[in-house]
């Protein structure tokens, strides 16, 4: 139902060239180049930067971009409530999230929703920050949920709960009885994420900045090896927050602990959707549970 301008357009934008599109859509470069500088005709200035490796995307087109792929959200929610697909028995909701999220917390959230909405679905993409953040921009996603530091452009944040760095260790562990610091940690074997997460992020600035050299003896993109890990060398730590252990942390006997540094305090666990966008009955129903829990959780972990 698009156009073929904006058919073209948003070919370009993905494959990142006119070449990509041709071969996206059968249809030959001339005829594509054609319509997408009819469609800069029209809107009255270029949207694309153009390089002799494909093109991108500029500040215009960005925002011509954003508006077309709402629109087409908005036309999918059309045809899905026409069609019956707005009740909450019969809908899928797209959730993206980090690993830190996906590994204990949030499948324990989906399994408490479905015991009274048994007909939702659920398609789950755990991916970085970064791609979390783009692929809510994009639309990609319904709902997302992810450990930020900052705020997100162009992203409706619908809960923000606090989530700092702490230690994660066995009961029995030295450490695990008195206060830590950074420089405690040299004697231990310690797991820590990879560098593009935000909580390795926070972790190595606070080291540098109190002036702390930390070798991890093992370094993963997944949580579930690091835990297993831990659960497995009783010597070893690694970092986390409270959420991420939320289901685990009395059944295999570990406590968390603070590290007494500020900068560690930094993270916040946000709740995000696409700005604008119209929500089906099962979406907000989610939403409010998501939002209703995840602040009764906040506050168990306070008073913990």
């Amino acid at each position: 139902m698009l156009s073929s301008e904006i058919r073209y357009f948003l070919a370009v934008v993905n494959g990142g060239s006119l070449s990509a599109a041709s071969e996206q859509l059968y249809v030959a470069v001339s005829a594509i180049s054609r319509q997408i500088q009819r469609l800069e005709a029209q809107v009255g200035v270029p949207l694309f930067e153009r390089h002799a490796r494909g093109m991108v995307l500029n500040e215009a087109g960005e925002i011509f971009a954003h508006h077309v792929r709402k629109s087409q959200l908005d036309m999918e929610y059309a045809l899905a409530e026409i069609k019956g697909l707005k009740a909450v028995r019969r809908t899928r909701i797209r959730i993206a999230c980090t690993d830190g999220m996906a590994f204990s917390l949030l499948p324990g959230l989906l399994s408490e929703f479905r015991l009274t909405n048994p007909g939702v679905l659920f398609a789950l993409n755990v991916t970085h920050s970064q791609g979390v953040a783009e692929a809510v921009r994009a639309g990609e996603c319904d709902v997302a949920l992810q450990f930020s530091l900052h705020p997100e452009r162009s992203v409706e944040v619908l809960g923000s709960w606090p989530a700092p760095v702490l230690l994660a260790m066995h009961q029995s562990h030295p450490l695990a009885s008195r206060q830590v610091t950074l420089a405690d940690l040299h004697r231990w074997p310690l797991a820590l994420p990879g560098q593009h997460t935000t909580v390795r992020q926070l972790f190595d600035l606070s080291c540098q900045m109190n002036g702390s050299v930390v070798e991890p003896v093992l370094t993963c993109d997944y949580f579930a090896t690091l835990y297993h890990f831990l659960l497995r060398t009783p010597q070893a730590v690694t970092i986390c927050s409270a959420f991420t252990l939320l289901f685990e942390r009395e059944s295999q006997n570990l406590v968390l602990r603070t590290m007494g540094v500020d900068q560690l305090s930094q993270r916040t666990l946000q709740l995000q959707t696409v700005s604008g966008r119209q929500r089906s009955a099962a979406l907000s129903l989610f939403l409010d549970f998501l939002q209703q829990r995840l602040s009764e959780i906040d506050r168990q972990l306070r008073q913990d």
